[in-house]
């Protein structure tokens, strides 16, 4: 946010500079150029002098007060003759010189000006040009008021700016203040600004998602509710059923059938219970966050599962310390890798954990067939099998790794997918220390 309202100022300040630049260059081209402008005024009195004392004089008395001028004043005044000071000017200034105009030499603190055109001051007047060099000219004093006026002209547009822009900046920091108190699980949290902010609208909107997805994780809740009464009651009462069948059926031939009914029964029980195990943690329900030990909870983990005697346990009590989580989500997000791997390994898995840097690093590794590049992404998405012909006797939903892929990110960590060293995949859940 502060480096949104820094690039806004910078850009300001830029734009200001571009306008006085731009302002400077066509009031060149316009009117010429301001510094000769500013030169002339410094030089007034001097061409004044000229122009109401000694250019006033009688016929062969021009001469005559230029010496006395000469005699009183700072200025050096010299007599040039025309085509040498034209030499030394730019056509311009030379076709202006010939016109009998005045030149202004603003480096030079000096200015040219021919005697006269028509040889009226003298014998050969007309070929002579009047250089007066030392003026007192001060450019640098000009340039500083200059810069004091486009100073105070950026300054009385800068502080209005500055005044919305810190308005503006606060309301956007409300608003982000807003969206990580909402990511974090506070549905209720609003804006709540007044109609007169300069983001209203923004806010306004903001606050009617939010409206929005609350009433949506509400009813995801209700949902819940409903499904969890509403859909194991008769899953329940069906597997009641088919018991008393079983007991009362006197046909050796319907033993398969019933056997085959309970079955069916048992994957939607344990399908309804991975969903609802998704919607609870989209719901952000399932968090209770405590420090726990990590290495004997991923012991515990691996002694839990079926196939225990495959996996490969490789940790140190002493370099993984706590975690501060939910120790039950965390190892469901374990056990679901690690009921993977057993699946379509070969007969290795390994599971190992460490600390890297300011991150806790633990692997699940097999030795199955692996997972190709295009398909490490997709294998976390809700019900995407790799393998498009599995049977009932393969087992699962294509949840497993959608949850654990949940769960991690809940501890504010990633999983990914790579190759491992057995041959097969290598699952690596990166969680911060």
């Amino acid at each position: 946010m502060n480096r949104l309202f820094f690039r806004f100022f910078v850009l300001v300040m830029l734009a200001i500079t571009a306008a006085t630049f731009a302002i400077y260059f066509a009031i060149s081209r316009l009117y010429g150029d301001p510094l000769e402008d500013i030169a002339r005024r410094q030089a007034a009195a001097e061409v004044f002098l000229l122009e109401h004392y000694i250019d006033q004089a009688p016929a062969d008395e021009w001469l005559v007060r230029l010496n006395k001028v000469r005699e009183v004043s700072t200025v050096r005044y010299e007599l040039l003759p025309l085509d040498d000071a034209s030499a030394a000017l730019s056509s311009a200034e030379a076709a202006l010189l010939q016109r009998g105009g005045m030149v202004f030499r603003v480096a030079d603190k000096a200015f040219l000006r021919r005697v006269d055109l028509a040889g009226a001051r003298y014998i050969g007047s007309e070929a002579d040009v009047l250089r007066a060099e030392g003026l007192p000219i001060n450019i640098a004093q000009a340039l500083q008021q200059e810069a004091l006026r486009y100073a105070i002209v950026a300054l009385a547009l800068l502080v209005p700016i500055a005044l919305w822009s810190r308005a503006h900046w606060r309301g956007m920091q409300a608003l982000a203040r807003v969206a990580d108190d909402f990511g974090a699980g506070q549905l209720s949290a609003r804006a709540r600004m007044p109609a007169s902010a300069s983001i209203y609208p923004l806010a306004e909107r903001m606050d009617l998602m939010a409206d929005r997805i609350e009433q949506l994780m509400e009813a995801q809740r209700a949902l819940l509710h409903s499904v969890s009464h509403e859909v194991r009651t008769p899953i329940a009462r069906l597997e009641f059923g088919l018991e008393l069948l079983r007991a009362a059926a006197d046909d050796p031939a319907l033993e398969p059938r019933i056997a085959a009914m309970e079955l069916d029964l048992r994957e939607l029980n344990a399908l309804i219970g991975e969903l609802l195990g998704m919607a609870r943690l989209d719901s952000g329900q399932a968090m209770q966050r405590q420090p726990f030990e990590l290495a004997p909870a991923l012991r515990s983990c691996v002694a839990a599962q079926p196939d225990s005697a495959r996996i490969a346990l490789r940790i140190s009590d002493d370099s993984l310390g706590q975690l501060d989580g939910d120790s039950r989500l965390l190892l469901r997000a374990v056990a679901n890798l690690l009921a993977n791997a057993a699946k379509y390994g070969a007969g290795q898995v390994r599971l190992s954990a460490a600390r890297e840097g300011g991150a806790i690093v633990i692997a699940v590794e097999d030795d199955g067939p692996g997972i190709p590049v295009a398909e490490r992404e997709r294998v976390f998405e809700p019900f995407y099998r790799l393998d498009r012909s599995r049977g009932r006797a393969s087992g699962g939903f294509g949840l497993g790794l959608a949850i654990a892929r949940k769960a991690v990110a809940l501890h504010g960590g990633a999983v990914r997918v790579e190759d491992s060293e057995l041959g097969g995949a290598r699952f690596l859940i990166c969680l911060p220390a």
